[in-house]
């Protein structure tokens, strides 16, 4: 029997080859995928994103255990797809025009996945039409929108705008991050909440779909 509490250290300490071999071990001993991601790598990214909160890991550590998940999601994606297994919504998430930052982004994409959103991840520099397009190709219950220039965070509202006349309005919450962004801004451009990092992202992704 695979002992999962392996899976959840291998991921709290970012170790992505031991992360591998446990998940393919639950994988060939016919574990549910579901039971895999909830109880033992959502909550490591869980536990993890509270150690950041509290100044006891930092971004290098974040990044580790995020990739140690990724790794152990890649294997559980075929399982999943051919099981069809429930997920909580679905995540669009991209860097906004102009901009060409993305590790953050990556993080909070990342995190979102290990705890049970399917993530559509679009990379950067990305248009406001992509966004409502992408939205509307994958029935996205959520776009998250970073940036992190002040020249670049002002381009968030156009892509606020352009949900507010497609046919997405009122059907798809707006969510934002980065670092020259706030709550306020949020508000002043129309968005649905603001995010100042990947775990308190996943907390308010779940409000936002409750």
């Amino acid at each position: 029997m695979t002992d999962l509490q392996k899976l959840y250290d291998a991921v709290l300490t970012g170790n992505l080859p031991l992360a591998k071999e446990v998940t393919q071990e639950a994988i060939d001993e016919k574990i549910d995928p579901q039971l895999i991601i909830n109880n033992y790598m959502s909550k490591a990214m869980e536990e993890i994103g509270a150690r950041f909160e509290a100044g006891k890991a930092f971004v290098p550590e974040l990044l580790m255990a995020a990739r140690a998940m990724k790794g152990a999601l890649e294997l559980l994606k075929p399982v999943m797809e051919s099981a069809k297994t429930e997920r909580i919504g679905t995540v669009i998430i991209g860097t906004v025009k102009g901009d060409l930052h993305d590790i953050g982004k990556n993080l909070v994409a990342s995190m979102l996945e290990g705890c049970g959103f399917e993530v559509i991840n679009i990379g950067v520099d990305i248009p406001a039409e992509k966004f409502v397009t992408e939205a509307e190709a994958h029935n996205a219950n959520i776009i998250c929108l970073s940036a992190l220039l002040t020249t670049t965070m002002t381009y968030m509202q156009d892509v606020v705008n352009a949900v507010k006349e497609s046919s997405l309005k009122d059907k798809v919450k707006v969510m934002i991050g980065g670092a020259p962004v706030n709550d306020s801004f949020a508000k002043q451009i129309g968005a649905d909440g603001y995010s100042d990092n990947a775990n308190s992202a996943v907390a308010l992704a779940k409000k936002l779909i409750a």
